[in-house]
This record gives structure tokens, sequence and C-alpha cells, in this order.
């Protein structure tokens, strides 16, 4: 396998910022937590304490530290400076580790404390608005390097995944002292993921139950990202969706990779502009991506090559970067994901009626289509190819037609879905976002006509059990979850973006487990 082997580097830590306003006893139970939840180190925020008094509370939580002890001391209004680097002075003559001081305070912090450091001083910048460009931010790092730090620590907050680019380009630079580099916000999630790769200090995670914005939780990063074995070798596989938030990609794909010895990670992005994000990730070493709401036909647009079935169906799910010439082809997993999962489901039932010697199950039956979007248009291209009956219902009514148009079949407006009263044996698909969390107390049909539908198929795979499914259930359809959609389509992906076989019981157990 080569350099796409497995390899661990060992050296990244992370660290867990508790943030919230709590007592002293409540702070030292939170580092306790940090430790069984897998942190390496406790970021720990003084003007979080209630009712803080330095000497008293350092004291307690320094004698009780389990783990190594960042600690940060932000200015709360105008004339606390005198008192609060006190504290931190005392923090330091106390036993703490890591010190973090901004910019702005830090040369007379260093003074203050001489040549007597305890602990290693992080000297931080927290950039406001819009990253700036990579020569700016790269003067920024030269004035932190000169104030004598230890380490320096670069924060901004991304208003676009592609802002991240620069906060990676920055890492290799820092040839002087380590530098801790990311962004936060949910589009900035991936520079804490990707760190380890291009060359970061420290990763930061969230305790369970208590979320940060743009930062993971400490089980994710255990259990489903291990970045202890990423490093620069290892290629970037990643969702494009808006939102992205819901995606159980990261937890099927990564042990997936691990388990077969392949050095590559899965990542959420958050994409507000197509255009943008792939002039900006033209890096190799973002192999593939897969792609979701609502972009799933939009993306044909960025691809050099489109394979003749998403070409046809008008939707791509997956994209590859071809290793030899670096150009985007695009795939689509969905259609026989979702086809074959309804077809099995069928034929377990007894309920191939003849169909099946025509080739499929499917084949004379009606099909209902609820959705018109990338993923409706796998299902009517898929249903047609085997011969169902496609009816098409959409909120956008031209959108339908379109879909209808090429798949043979016929388009309804909307608002007659309500009333429609299918024929026996028919097929439900619903290929629109209705049910999925965290709106999951809606279904896109009647309830009372469910029970005319021989099968129910939902797309929605977050909950598992959709409401529609539940209520499809109790009316006597068969039922099948989105989760079986994309467990198939996962493995198909599996295969364009590793070039090899897919551990498929081994992914088929992660589903049944984790999902």
């Amino acid at each position: 396998m080569g350099s796409n082997q497995l390899e661990s580097n060992g050296s990244i830590k992370i660290c867990v910022p508790l943030t919230t306003q709590q007592s002293v006893d409540e702070i030292v139970n939170g580092m306790h937590e940090a430790k069984a939840q897998g942190a390496h180190i406790v970021e720990l925020r003084l003007h979080c304490i209630t009712n803080f008094h330095p000497r008293r509370d350092l004291q307690i939580i320094l004698s009780n530290k389990p783990l190594p002890l960042l600690i940060v001391f932000r200015p709360k209004w105008e004339g606390d400076e005198k008192m609060r680097l006190e504290a931190l002075q005392l923090a330091m003559e106390l036993g703490a580790d890591f010190i973090d001081v901004e910019f702005k305070a830090a040369t007379r912090f260093l003074s203050l404390v001489g040549n007597k450091r305890n602990s290693k001083i992080i000297v931080s910048w927290y950039v406001d608005g819009v990253t700036p460009p990579k020569e700016e931010l790269l003067q920024l790092i030269a004035l932190m390097e000169a104030t004598g730090a230890d380490i320096i620590k670069l924060v901004t907050h991304a208003a676009n995944i592609t802002e991240i680019t620069t906060i990676f380009s920055l890492l290799p630079y820092s040839r002087q002292v380590p530098l801790i580099a990311y962004s936060v916000g949910e589009r900035g999630l991936i520079s804490q993921l990707l760190s380890p790769k291009f060359g970061g200090f420290f990763v930061y995670g969230s305790l369970a139950g208590n979320p940060i914005p743009g930062l993971p939780f400490l089980d994710t990063l255990r259990e489903a990202y291990k970045l202890e074995h990423v490093n620069a070798k290892t290629k970037v596989f990643g969702l494009i969706s808006k939102p992205v938030s819901h995606s159980k990609g990261p937890i099927l794909h990564n042990p997936s990779f691990r388990h077969i010895n392949y050095n590559g990670i899965y990542v959420p992005m958050l994409v507000d502009d197509l255009k943008e994000f792939f002039s900006t990730y033209p890096n190799p070493d973002f192999t593939g991506f897969s792609v979701g709401i609502p972009y799933k036909e939009e993306v044909l647009r960025f691809c050099d090559e489109v394979h003749p079935l998403a070409q046809s169906i008008g939707a791509v799910n997956t994209i590859i970067r071809r290793p030899r010439d670096g150009k985007l082809v695009g795939h689509n997993t969905d259609c026989e994901a979702s086809i074959t999962a309804i077809e099995d489901e069928l034929i377990k039932h007894g309920c191939d009626e003849g169909g099946a010697s025509l080739g499929s199950p499917l084949a004379g039956r009606l099909f209902v289509l609820v959705g018109a979007g990338g993923a409706g248009k796998a299902l009517g291209f898929g249903a047609k190819n085997r011969g169902a009956r496609v009816v098409i219902f959409d909120i956008d009514f031209e959108r339908a037609k379109s879909l209808a148009c090429a798949v043979c079949g016929e388009a309804q407006p909307y608002e007659n879905l309500a009333n429609f009263q299918p024929e026996k044996g028919a097929i439900l698909a619903n290929a629109t976002p209705i049910g999925m969390h965290p709106n999951t107390d809606r279904i896109p049909v009647a309830e009372a006509t469910l029970g005319d539908y021989q099968l129910v198929f939902d797309a929605v795979y977050t909950p598992r059990r959709t409401r529609l499914l539940k209520e499809a259930d109790a009316a006597g359809a068969i039922t099948v979850s989105g989760v079986e959609m994309f467990l198939r389509q996962a493995i198909a992906q599996f295969n364009l973006f590793t070039g090899l076989d897919a551990p498929e019981e081994f992914m088929r157990e992660i589903v049944l487990s984790k999902f």
C-alpha cells in the first residue's frame, strides 16, 4: 500500500477548554472528566471561575490537576490588568504547565516573570472578522515570536471554509517556536481535525454534554478520528454539504480506513459556495468528496468528467480526484444503493409478484417519489431503469416536471400529495429532508394514506427510524430506512475513494451499533 499505509505520528496533543461559569469543585471534577474522556491537556479560563479568589482557588485547582494545565485569564474590563497578570504569575508559581497571555499584554507579563519560568508561555492573538491574507498573518506570527514566547497561538473565526487553507499554509512557517493555529466556528472544524496533517501543535476538543461550536467532542476524536494516526501523508476525504453536522460519514469511513490499514481521514465540510470551494481546495491531498444537500446537482459544473450514470441522472454524490492528472470525476452511488435496498426488502417479504421474472420486483409497480432533487433523481432513474411507473411530487413543480420528463413518468402538483390514492402494491419513496434531525416530527404525506402503500422508503437516515417509517410500519407497510441506502452508497464510495475493496461486514457492524 506504500505511502497510503497507516502510521502513527504519536505527537498530537488534545486540549479541552473548560469554558462555562463554574465553581472550583466543578472545575476539579471537569478536569478529571476530561482525563477520563481522553484529553491530554486541560485549558482553564480563570475568568470563568465563580467568585474567583486567586490564591485560594489556584492552590485547590493546581494541587488536584490530573493532567497538564493551561491557564488563561482574559480581561473583563479596563483596570483589572494588574490583578490579572499577578494571577497568571501566581498560577505559574503554583505549577501551571502552560500560561496563555494575549499579545498586547505579553511584553509586560514576560518582564514581570523575568527568567523564572516554571511554565511554557503561550502568546496568543485572536483575529476579529475575516481571516487576513497569509502575508499579514505571517507578520503577526513574527511579532509574537519576537516576544520570547515558548509557543505562539493564532485564532481566527472562519466565515467561510475557504479561509482555512490560509491557516494550514501558516503551520510550516513557524520554525522558531511551535504554532497553534486554528479557526473557531462550524466552518472552522477542519482546522482542528486536519491540524496533525499540516503540522499543528494542539487539537482542541469539547467534553460530552458541553459542546463548544466548531470543536469536535473528545469521544469523537478518540473513537472516529484517532488523530494520532494522521500525518503529512494522510489522504483527505470530506462531505461537502450545508448543513453538515447531521452526517454519520466520519463514524463510518474513518474506522473503515483504519480497518484496512489505509492512511485516510474523512471530515465534514460546511460549504457555502461551490465555485469558491473548488478554486480554493485544489490540493492533491484532498483526494475525494461526498456531496450532500443541496449540492448534488450543482456540483456537476465543477467536475472535469462525469460518469455516464451520474450524467444521465443529473446528480453527483461522489467525487474522486484522479491521481494521474488531478481531474475531478463525478459519480453517483445513490442510485443503485437506494434501488437495491428497496428490491432486496421486497424479495425478502416475498413481494416480487412476477416482477423478478422481468429482472426486478419493481417492474410494473407504481413508484411514488416525493422530492426531485439530487437524491430524488437517483431514485427516479433507478426506478425507471427497473421498469417501474414513476409519479413525482416536488414543492417546485417545474423541477418535478423536468424529472418526470427525463424518466418518462408523471409529475403532479405538491398539494395533490395529501389526497393522492395509490394503487395496490405501490412504493412510496421520500427523497426530501422532511423528518430529518432536528425537525423529526414531520412526514411528507398524509398519515391516512400510508396503509395504501406496500413499501415505504425514507432517504433520511438521521434519525434511523423516522416518524414516516414508524407511521408506515404501524399502518402495515414494509419499511426501508435511509440507513440501508447510506451504507450501500458508502461502500461504493469507499471503493472509489481508495481503489480497494471496502470491508463490507465491518461497515455494516458499525452502522448497526452506532446509528
